[in-house]
């Protein structure tokens, strides 16, 4: 059975009946209090420089771009009043609405957003010498002379490109954007793009102006600070310390004089989510999400008295896999010969994919519905829906020949295909030279006893699906920078990781593990297949690649676009090219109505804090389970 856009959510035993009316609440919260690990501080204040949900769940307070998105996932106006496209997405005009100011910090009048904003921005990411090649990757692939302009300022002298402005010539010239007037603005893609409105979701989009660069200097804007920047957002930073707290407060002048604004935002920094727990039953936090052992000390004794407010948190926008490294290295920089060999075999590659039981390790995210973060696409569920409202991942499931996700199983577990891949691949690796049992090398971060202790479960998942005689998962450590320290020396066997999409197209996942682009970010930064000493695995990416390729190519006809690209993500998943890990459905205590949130499957601004509705009062499972029936209710309207 197909889904469709209603929520596909099941009520646990905690969620009581679903009344037919939302019930009363108490007052509304004024003053927000949330909260962030330490391990998750900004990294910087510059929108364009950003490329982590760390900061961005902060900066998509702070600036608005053309669209944003609502409750329900649908794209909406923001700073674009509308748009259009007339030539099937070569060219994107946007209407910008009038009176949309930047302030200062203070909330202060700089000036009005216009058109010529969004040319500032734009040159500012294509100029290497400006933005350290952040964020254009999207831009270079879509709009007209972008990957020219990068080029251009790469091979010129840094103080020329510094010097260089949305009114160069060398940029305006080349690059396929132009404010038509203060408030028209119009993108020329390389080709047809269906989908560029919702590009502009994400933050390589988004608006800088060129009066604050006058005001303080390029160098300002790179090490861009709360003090500096002009914002256009909900809100202005008016305090930040360091490992401690920011303080955002609703800016006077925003353009949306309806929407619902907390009167300030505090983020606490914390240690860890104990910590947070601690602050939360103090009164000082207004959400928390619950760690393990706290979720089952609350839930196993209905005395507690945050019993009946347990509710179970809506999926994070990320689809987690386990990224496999087919060009490992050994840590004197020698091939790890034992290993490479044996991951380029797709007889080894399935007996991950069809024995490798997750159960226990899904508890650590939720120990009461562990099988609700069962995975078994690459896409996330909820990016995208055909014509008649089929979600795109059922497609893929279809063709996988997989039934539908039911919360209870992992549904792609089958004992006696395993039995006879793994019969096959020791055969076929002994016959190679490769040793019993394949040692898979796992990194975590240093200190941090929550990462390792899942580890530890996930080496006995691997122990019990796999037999130690077969593979066996070796758990290592990195200090500071998982790139630096592991993935850069290719000191991986596999990597889960977790792809949020920039924009709503399925060319945004499955472009990331082709064969034949630098900006395909998982080939390049975590899989090497390119660097592979076989033959038969760099074969079947190209065949992959040939797929995706062929998918982007339909423009015309949405439905036979998705067909295309599910055909893609099938092929992958059924050669194991990559093995889906787990979506993350965790469990929370919280005086906010998650699904009145911004709902965005693509962009940075599901952290956005606007339109919230809250409670001084915490809510309950009773409430959550009325909250689900009335937002079912309305997205499938």
């Amino acid at each position: 059975m197909r889904k469709t856009r209603k929520a596909a959510a099941v009520l646990t035993a905690v969620a009581m009946a679903a009344v037919s009316a939302a019930p009363v609440m108490a007052d509304e919260i004024k003053d927000l209090y949330d909260y962030e690990l330490q391990t998750r501080e900004i990294e910087t204040w510059n929108i364009l420089q950003s490329q982590q949900s760390t900061d961005m769940n902060v900066l998509t307070n702070l600036y608005d771009g053309l669209v944003e998105a609502d409750e329900y996932g649908k794209l909406t106006p923001a700073i674009a009043e509308s748009w259009e496209t007339e030539d099937n997405g070569l060219t994107w005009t946007f209407h910008l609405r009038k009176g949309v100011k930047w302030v200062d910090q203070n909330g202060n009048e700089k000036g009005e957003v216009t058109a010529q904003d969004f040319l500032t921005s734009l040159e500012w990411v294509l100029n290497f010498h400006k933005n350290d090649a952040a964020n254009t990757s999207m831009p270079m692939e879509m709009i007209a002379g972008a990957e020219d302009y990068y080029n251009m300022t790469n091979e010129m002298d840094a103080d020329a490109a510094l010097a260089l402005t949305a009114e160069s010539p060398e940029f305006a010239d080349t690059v396929g954007i132009k404010a038509v007037d203060d408030y028209t603005l119009q993108y020329t893609c390389l080709s047809e793009k269906p989908y560029f409105d919702t590009v502009a979701a994400y933050n390589c989009l988004y608006p800088i102006s060129q009066g604050m660069l006058d005001e303080i200097g390029v160098d300002g804007f790179k090490a861009a600070t709360p003090e500096n920047i002009w914002y256009n957002g909900c809100y202005t930073c008016t305090e930040y310390i360091q490992q401690n707290t920011k303080t955002l407060t609703k800016n006077p002048l925003y353009w949306d004089t309806d929407a619902k604004l907390f009167d300030s935002v505090t983020i606490k920094m914390v240690e860890s989510v104990d910590t947070a727990y601690q602050l939360y039953t103090t009164g000082e936090l207004d959400r928390v999400d619950l760690s393990e052992s706290n979720l089952m000390t609350i839930y196993n004794n209905e005395s507690d008295p945050y019993h009946d407010q347990l509710v179970e948190k809506r999926p994070t926008k990320k689809s987690n896999q386990f990224h496999f490294n087919y060009d490992k290295l050994n840590d004197d920089q020698t091939e790890d010969t034992n290993w490479n060999t044996a991951i380029a075999n797709e007889a080894f590659r399935k007996c991950w994919y069809y024995g490798l039981d997750l159960g226990s390790w899904y508890k650590r995210t939720n120990a009461i519905n562990p099988y609700k973060c069962y995975n078994n696409s690459y896409t996330m569920q909820g990016l995208i829906y055909t014509s008649d409202g089929t979600e795109y991942t059922e497609l893929v499931q279809e063709k996988l020949g997989l039934p539908s996700y039911d919360g209870e199983t992992m549904t792609r577990l089958d004992s006696a295909k395993f039995e006879e891949y793994k019969a096959q691949a020791i055969e076929e690796l002994t016959a190679e030279g490769v040793t019993f049992p394949i040692h898979a090398r796992y990194f975590v971060a240093s200190g941090n006893q929550t990462a390792l202790d899942s580890a530890n479960v996930l080496k006995q998942a691997f122990s019990d699906s796999f037999g130690d005689d077969f593979i066996v998962l070796d758990i290592d450590s990195y200090v500071s920078s998982v790139s630096k320290e592991v993935y850069n020396l290719k000191r991986q066997s596999f990597a889960i990781a977790g792809w949020g999409a920039d924009y709503g197209d399925p060319q945004n996942y499955l472009g990331q593990e082709t064969d034949d682009s630098d900006n395909a970010y998982y080939m390049v930064q975590l899989g090497h297949a390119v660097d592979s000493e076989s033959d038969e695995l760099k074969d079947l990416y190209s065949q992959f690649t040939e797929l995706v390729n062929k998918a982007d190519t339909i423009t015309d006809d949405m439905d036979a676009r998705y067909e295309a690209y599910a055909e893609a993500e099938a092929f992958m998943l059924d050669h194991a090219l990559i093995v889906p890990a787990y979506f993350d459905i965790s469990w929370e205590l919280t005086r906010i109505n998650d699904y009145s949130k911004i709902n965005a499957m693509f962009g940075i601004q599901n952290n956005k804090y606007k339109n919230w509705e809250t409670s001084t009062d915490a809510y309950t499972a009773e409430d959550y389970a009325a909250f689900l029936e009335t937002w079912n209710e309305n997205a499938s309207k």
